[in-house]
């Protein structure tokens, strides 16, 4: 298991596409001065060993040598044992729909983004809580398994879109029917699940699913993002709009928010319905509930014994420096016999 001590140092990164743009300016200008000074042939003749695959070759060494440092600096560090520790939380699973009526626009960026703003600012205002995350469509998937590593939780999040899952639809049932196999039934953990959709496609037994949990004591959150007004859903090829989703008849589809599906839901699950379209909003509610609630002690593996691994990068980082300062740029004598360019061809 790997962790970065000074990510911040990845900016850095930056000077490489700096020094290739300079070096791709400078090689003009030469090329240019020197068109000025006299014809191709003549400067084959005044300086036959300049070689531009040498002075390419030098600054690939040097950007080589500058990323090795850079991470060098970032000290990647690597866990050398796994031990098993106590922690004190609760349980909180995400259950995210990823439908494609969930990219409608009505609110900005778009329904997913903001269902996934929203789940994120949550999980940072954790404490040694376990989080896991569901996506669904027509089908519900595991996104991440139930873990203490929020940070792996967030990475996981970013991921999720429409096209993880194969069918469409919004089918709440099967994403409450997983639900269920993410908690330990060892374990007396508080359990929350919280769900955030737009509400739309639901079926009917969804209220007895909900309420089966409630029973078997998970308790259920529901997020509705989305306006009642409703937005048409873009269709995208890459990054271009190629247009709206159509029904059957022709006519563009508008996808409406379906508040009452949702409060519906929470209602059989003795929890509540929060409106999702103002950011702070659930997150300071969701982030109150589980602040508030009774921390049960459960036992989880982690990497302990972090050990510096900076010195091997700056090996390698010292080693590509060494090559770039010895390194001419004027052609070797096997570069000559090589002839990668037709060089000699070209002043016969």
């Amino acid at each position: 298991m790997y962790k970065i001590e000074e990510p911040i140092y990845f900016y850095l990164l930056a000077i490489i596409p700096a020094m290739i743009v300079v070096f791709l300016l400078v090689l003009w200008w030469k090329k240019r001065t020197q068109r000025k000074f006299s014809n191709a042939g003549l400067l084959k003749k005044l300086a036959p060993n300049s070689s531009v695959f040498k002075s390419t070759l030098k600054l690939i060494m040097l950007l080589l040598g500058i990323a090795f440092l850079v991470i060098s600096l970032v000290n990647p560090k690597m866990g050398s044992k796994l031990k098993t520790i106590k922690r004190e939380g609760v349980d909180i699973v995400f259950a995210l729909d990823v439908s494609k009526s969930m990219l409608a626009e009505d609110i900005a960026p778009n329904r997913l983004e903001k269902a996934k703003q929203i789940i994120s600012k949550i999980i940072d205002k954790l404490g040694s809580d376990r989080v896991g995350i569901i996506v669904y469509a027509g089908n519900a998937y595991p996104l991440l398994p139930i873990t203490t590593d929020h940070a792996a939780a967030n990475m996981f999040l970013q991921n999720a879109n429409p096209d993880m899952v194969s069918s469409q639809g919004t089918a709440i049932n099967e994403a409450l029917d997983l639900a269920k196999t993410y908690y330990n039934d060892d374990e007396q953990t508080n359990r929350f699940l919280v769900i955030i959709s737009d509400g739309e496609d639901h079926q009917e037994e969804t209220k007895q699913m909900a309420q089966d949990l409630s029973n078997k004591g998970i308790k259920i959150y529901t997020i509705g993002v989305g306006s009642e007004k409703g937005a048409p859903i873009p269709m995208r090829v890459g990054n271009s709009m190629i247009g709206y989703k159509k029904d059957n008849k022709g006519e563009t589809v508008i996808t409406q928010r379906k508040p009452d599906v949702l409060k519906g839901i929470a209602n059989a699950a003795d929890g509540n319905y929060i409106d999702g379209n103002v950011t702070k909003n659930p997150v300071k509610e969701i982030s109150d509930i589980i602040t508030s609630a009774q921390k049960s002690e459960f036992e989880t593996k982690q990497f302990s014994d972090y050990k510096d691994q900076f010195q091997w990068f700056l090996a390698i980082a010292i080693l590509f420096l060494l090559l770039d300062i010895f390194l001419f740029d004027k052609k070797t004598k096997w570069l000559r016999k090589v002839d990668l360019f037709n060089e000699e061809k070209a002043n016969k």
